[in-house]
């Protein structure tokens, strides 16, 4: 890259966390052009030309949040072992990831109210759960896991239920589930799944 190009992805990038980090501690309400231009030390027009309009801006913070929920979950899926060990190992990655990066992970769980950025979630989102089906189907292959069941819906299935266990972690007030009561919970989900997901 020249000089220049360097520079433009910096600044690019500058403006994208800076749009993050509205979208984590205040809400995609609070994500403005104005908020990001002063948040990143950069012109209104700036973001436009290197980023776009604020859909763009929150399809882009969704992406890097989607990005860098990958780094912990091919991790799991690339593993040695059996299906099932690597259905627990991503689990685990997963809860992992919502753990160390809560405002990455809020981000996709509850995705901000523009059809742009939704669309590009789910398509995302659909990718990661193709991989998760893919494990199932390969414990289906092996006899280890039950054939009666879809792998795709499956996957849904644990992927939407993770969310909501993992989203206790900042319900307000009693509904809200500490470190060591969500890890209860989420040994008792995944003991769970494992046990009825197993072939008789």
């Amino acid at each position: 890259m020249t000089r220049t190009q360097r520079r433009a992805a910096a600044t690019r990038q500058a403006i994208i966390d800076a749009a993050r980090e509205l979208v984590a501690t205040r809400g995609t309400d609070a994500l403005t052009l104005d908020a990001v231009s002063e948040s990143a030390d950069v012109a209104v027009q700036t973001i436009y030309n290197r980023v776009g309009g604020r859909s763009a801006l929150l399809t882009a913070v969704a992406e890097q949040a989607m990005r860098e929920s990958r780094v912990y979950m091919d991790a799991a899926y690339d593993a040695e072992g059996t299906a099932e060990e690597r259905l627990l190992l991503a689990a685990a990655a997963y809860a992992k990831f919502a753990r160390e990066r809560p405002h990455e992970f809020r981000i996709l769980v509850e995705p901000p109210d523009e059809p742009d950025a939704v669309a590009h979630i789910a398509e995302l989102t659909g990718e990661q759960n193709a991989k998760l089906a893919s494990t199932i189907r390969a414990g289906m292959a092996d006899g280890s896991a039950r054939s009666d069941l879809d792998p795709d819906d499956l996957a849904t299935a644990f992927w939407a239920t993770l969310n909501g266990l993992l989203a206790l972690a900042w319900r307000p007030g009693a509904l809200r589930a500490d470190h060591d009561r969500l890890d209860r919970l989420l040994a008792t989900y995944i003991a769970t799944v494992a046990d009825g997901l197993r072939s008789r």
